[in-house]
């Protein structure tokens, strides 16, 4: 049956494009930033000095640099296990920071179910709303910052 596909075809679909890895590119310029933020929050945290200084050097803005790092500590409250982030340098996204940089991306659309589509199973539902509110936040302060 040629255009029939089985559901282990499916699922080796599935995989393939799981271990295929994201490219920054791939997402907005928000969720592109804020990725970077991400890396740089966690280098700092790994050798113990606070990131701001430096966030709002590379933001462009103290007020984006404290709500990156308000949604950062946000989202490792609300995330199930430890997230892992790719080196500064790198281009591919981790498939925590796929997922960050999904939800990130549907928030600076103001498109809830896509936000929700993004962290369901993986976030509980009555931790959505922090994310939300967080990532509106730092959508708004980037806007402010233009």
């Amino acid at each position: 049956m040629s255009g029939h596909h089985s559901p282990i075809s499916a699922a080796r679909a599935t995989i393939a494009a799981l271990a295929t890895p994201l490219r920054l590119e791939t997402l907005g310029p928000i969720a592109g930033r804020f990725v970077h933020a991400l890396r740089l929050i966690a280098l700092h945290e790994r050798i113990g000095r606070d990131p701001v200084p430096e966030l709002a050097v590379r933001l462009g803005s103290v007020e984006v640099a404290a709500k990156a790092l308000i949604l950062a500590q946000t989202i490792s409250a609300s995330w199930p296990e430890n997230i892992h982030v790719g080196r500064f340098c790198c281009r591919l996204l981790s498939h925590d920071e796929a997922t960050i940089g999904a939800f990130v991306d549907a928030t600076a659309r103001a498109d809830r179910p896509a936000f929700e589509a993004a962290l369901t199973g993986l976030v509980r539902a009555e931790r959505m709303p922090r994310l939300w509110e967080g990532a509106l936040a730092l959508a708004a302060a980037e806007l402010r910052a233009v």
